[in-house]
Order: C-alpha cells, then sequence, then structure tokens
C-alpha cells in the first residue's frame, strides 16, 4: 500500500546574503527536510555568484520589490538584511500575504515589534524571530540540568559573549547612526537576554553599562546587564569585543549545585566553514569531551573541581524545522514576536539605564 504522498516543499526567499543570509540562514533552510531555498536577494555581484554556486536553481534577484512582486510564488520570507531594514521590510512582506523570519533583532523598540505582531496577527500569518542561540549547546545542557533539578534553586546565572577585536571591521553594526541598531547591546545582547527570559521568565528590574571602548568607535562595543527576574534569579550578561582574558561562556549557580562551561557552540564555526547539517558521518554540534562544562559545589572547576558533564548537541536546525511545522500545521512559531518584542523591552531599559546612570524598573 501506497504511503500518503509528501506535501510539496515550502518555497523559501532570502532577503540579504551577507553574514546572516550565507552563513546561517540559507544553509539551514537548505538542509531541512520540507523547505527549498527558491530565491536570494542581494544586489552584490560576489554574493550573487556564491548563492548560485553554492544552490543548484536558486533565483537570486536584485531587490527585495522584486520578491514581494512574486510573493505568490512564495510560502516564507526570511529577511536578514542589516537591522534597519527589518521593519519595513517585514511590514511590505507582511502586507504581500506572506509569513516571515526575521533575524534578531526584530526591531529597534519593543513598540515597533508589537506593531509588527499586530499586523502578522491581523493576517493570520506566522511571524518568528531568529533566535537561534536558544540551540546551542551550552544553553541546551543548562536548561536540561536546571529542569531536572541538578542545581536545586537557581540564585543566579551568568551569560557572557565576549571577544577579543581590538581592531574595527567597520560596516553598519558599527556605525554611531541610531537608525543602524548597531552596537553589541543589540546584537549580542539579544541573544543574552532571550537566553535569560527563556530560563528564567520575565524581568522587573534592569541596571546596565555600556561603553565605547576602542579608538574610533562609534556604538558601544563592551556592555554589562544586571537583571532581576519576576522569580527572583538575577542575571548577570556580558557583550564585548575587548575583553582580553575570556570568562566562561555560562555559570549558573543554584541552592544545591552550579554549573559552569568555557567555549563556543561549535555550529557557527562549522557553518562558516562551509559544513552542512545532516550530512552523513558528520556529529552536527557535538562537542569533545574535553570541552564539557561541570557540575558541582565548593570547588573550582580551574582545579578539576565538580564532575564533568557530557554537552548536549547543538541543534540550530530544529529552529527551521519547527518553523516547518508551524507554517503546515499552524503550530507557534519557535520564537514568537511576543518573545522577541520582550526581549527588545529588556533591550530598551538596559539602553536608559546605561544612559542615566539607574536602575530601570519593569512592569512584568
Amino acid at each position: 500500500m501506497n504511503g500518503t504522498p509528501a506535501p510539496p516543499p515550502l518555497r523559501v526567499g532570502i532577503i540579504g546574503y551577507g553574514l546572516a543570509g550565507s552563513v546561517f540562514h540559507a544553509p539551514l533552510i537548505a538542509a531541512t527536510p520540507g523547505l527549498v531555498l527558491d530565491t536570494v536577494v542581494t544586489a552584490n555581484p560576489e554574493r550573487r555568484q556564491q548563492a548560485r554556486e553554492r544552490y543548484d536553481g536558486v533565483r537570486v534577484l536584485d531587490t527585495p520589490e522584486e520578491l514581494l512582486a512574486r510573493a505568490e510564488e512564495l510560502d516564507l520570507v526570511v529577511i536578514a538584511s542589516p537591522n534597519r531594514t527589518h521593519v519595513p521590510l517585514a511590514t511590505a512582506a507582511l502586507k504581500a500575504g506572506l509569513p516571515v523570519v526575521v533575524d534578531k533583532p526584530l526591531a529597534a523598540t519593543a513598540a515597533e515589534a508589537e506593531a509588527l505582531r499586530e499586523l502578522a496577527d491581523e493576517r493570520g500569518l506566522m511571524l518568528s524571530v531568529f533566535h537561534n542561540r536558544r540551540w546551542d549547546n551550552d544553553f541546551l545542557t543548562l536548561k536540561r540540568l536546571i529542569d531536572d533539578g541538578a542545581l536545586g534553586d537557581v540564585q543566579r546565572f551568568e551569560s557572557r559573549f565576549e571577544r577579543w577585536r581590538p581592531q574595527l571591521k567597520g560596516g553598519w553594526r558599527e556605525s554611531g547612526d541610531p537608525a543602524e541598531v548597531g552596537g553589541l547591546l543589540y546584537d549580542l545582547g539579544s541573544h543574552l537576554v532571550d537566553q535569560a527570559l527563556t530560563l528564567f521568565g520575565p524581568v522587573v528590574r534592569v541596571y546596565a553599562e555600556a561603553d565605547v571602548r576602542r579608538p574610533g568607535a562609534q556604538t558601544d562595543d563592551d556592555a554589562f546587564l544586571a537583571l532581576t527576574h519576576a522569580s527572583g534569579v538575577r542575571s548577570h550578561l556580558w557583550a564585548s569585543a575587548t575583553t582580553a582574558q575570556l570568562g566562561p561562556r555560562l555559570r549558573a549557580l543554584g541552592s544545591r549545585a552550579g554549573y559552569v562551561t568555557y567555549g563556543l557552540d561549535p555550529q557557527e564555526a562549522a557553518l562558516r566553514e562551509g559544513a552542512v547539517p545532516g550530512t552523513p558521518g558528520e556529529d552536527w554540534g557535538v562537542e569533545p569531551e574535553s570541552a564539557w562544562g561541570r557540575l558541582g559545589a565548593g570547588e573550582s572547576v580551574l582545579t578539576g573541581g565538580g564532575e564533568p558533564v557530557p554537552t548536549l548537541p547543538g541543534d540550530y536546525p530544529a529552529y527551521y524545522a519547527a518553523v516547518a511545522d508551524a507554517l503546515r500545521t499552524g503550530a507557534q512559531p519557535p520564537v514568537t514576536a511576543r518573545q522577541a518584542a520582550e526581549t527588545l523591552r529588556v533591550l530598551e531599559a538596559a539602553r536608559l539605564s546605561a544612559a542615566e546612570g539607574r536602575t530601570v524598573e519593569l512592569t512584568p
């Protein structure tokens, strides 16, 4: 007996083929069963050629307007263009009848994010945000330890995305123009805050410091946030391009034990090197035992204290698998616009706190 034939793949268009589009979105989409990369929008000749060489049959267009003019031929559009374009392009795509994935941050403000959410709801369309760091290996491992009660009651959560990049790279991410929504607070800070909210829920108090450290820099390249959650957990978060000695990636301290881990999830490096999730024989997102974090109490991991905890494999492909399911079944997307708006509300409070040197209260 023949089974039910598989539905045709959902056709995806990507606007923007820089770092986000070419390294993250396109490979993950192409590797997701049920999705096909149909269209890439970029006016850059080199990037156009790269897209054609990597994805057989992909259509390459110059402008978002060309893509939106054939919206009826697509099932999803991914906005991976610079931050300042996220709101206008997401608005145009939703009005054209297309479900949308937007690279983080969704917008510059929570109000803009909520307006996009309302538009998507009015049109009955999916709107999701690519907070892929929820599928980092260390984050997944910590979440499991918390869910299993291994730490007891978590009291403090520390999370760092620190780098040593003393020289400026240039580009819109380092622009001082507020319209560009640049700086580390909204870049890496988006991931840090989203992870903290995912683990510990709403925030009621925000204190932040944001500095411009490097000569010639125009926007924040070194930031610290202290969040108090309604649950009582305190999150201490660091985002920096000027850290000469890197701290632990994650440290969570509870009433029973603490967990600490160093180093970055290997998925981004693999994607940058051209690796493809799902390749036979490749252990996607797996890190060596030497990189495992440790769980314990009263001892320093630097002197061998605590027990090694096998790190769960990182799973960025899970994001687009969940997006495909949401499009086919009407389920909630893996990251909702409302969640993205809450992250922006915390980031706005952090920016205000840093500017005025005070703690900002939030209503949960």
